[in-house]
């Protein structure tokens, strides 16, 4: 397994089996992956977690508890949510080898990465997929696609294994992370809203577009940075907007 797959976590969505997440924490153990996060869901101490994580009992133990993903990721630099859904929202899916190469490609000391599995019964959100910088999902038959959480992780997992170490050379990308594109989305949303771009009654119609646009620019701290005072300027020179568009 790779180093750099050290810094890749693991992050289950409310999760509702003990035992599926058990067979999580077994399945990362078994490719070499030992983060775990977990973002409210059941009880992770039940005895059928336990019966089922095996020896990857420590995983379990040491698993992270978050109130919602957009704080399970926060210190996040590359993240990846998991879908079998497409649809408007819903573009550019990557395949797990796809996943494991653009993981292995960014990796470095200052890179932190997690991939996204949602709910048993419903995956994820709309809204929690926004939060992701890449969606992917598992090719699967058209007459049963829906892979058992364990599963679905430990192919995952097992990509990363086999996608090896980065090749080297060229630049690292210090990517801006997780938090710092959050506080960029927020401060733009608000503008927008001000300015009278953004319909007050759907905002997240464009916004989603805005995100997934921004994301793909693969932004550095210095850039977000840039894009906030440009918006900050915007908002002081709009103080005296009434709101209405103009022809």
């Amino acid at each position: 397994m790779s180093s750099a797959n050290e810094h890749v976590c693991i992050v289950l969505v409310e999760p509702q089996s003990p035992g599926n997440i058990g067979m999580v924490c077994r399945a990362m153990k078994n490719m070499g992956l030992s983060r775990l996060r977990l973002v409210k869901g059941c009880d992770r101490f039940q005895p059928e977690s336990l019966k089922f994580a095996v020896a990857a009992r420590d995983l379990l133990e040491q698993a992270e508890v978050f109130p919602d993903l957009a704080s399970a990721l926060a210190d996040s630099t590359l993240t990846v949510g998991t879908t079998r859904r497409h649809g408007k929202y819903r573009q550019e899916i990557l395949s797990p080898p796809e996943v494991a190469t653009r993981l292995r490609d960014h990796a470095g000391p200052d890179c932190r990465a997690a991939i996204v599995f949602g709910r048993e019964d419903s995956g994820l959100t709309t809204d929690e997929l926004s939060l992701c910088r890449w969606h992917a999902t598992i090719p699967s038959a058209d007459e049963y696609g829906s892979l058992n959480l364990a599963q679905s992780v430990l192919v995952f997992c097992y990509e990363l294994g086999k996608a090896g170490a980065s090749p080297g050379g060229g630049r690292e990308l210090q990517l801006a992370g997780s938090a710092d594109m959050e506080s960029l989305f927020g401060q733009m949303s608000a503008c927008l809203l001000k300015i009278g771009f953004l319909n007050g009654q759907n905002p997240e119609h464009i916004m989603r577009s805005l995100r997934r646009l921004f994301f793909r620019a693969e932004l550095d701290g210095r850039e977000v940075a840039i894009l906030r005072g440009m918006l900050t300027q915007i908002d002081w020179a709009s103080s005296g907007f009434d709101g209405r568009k103009r022809p």
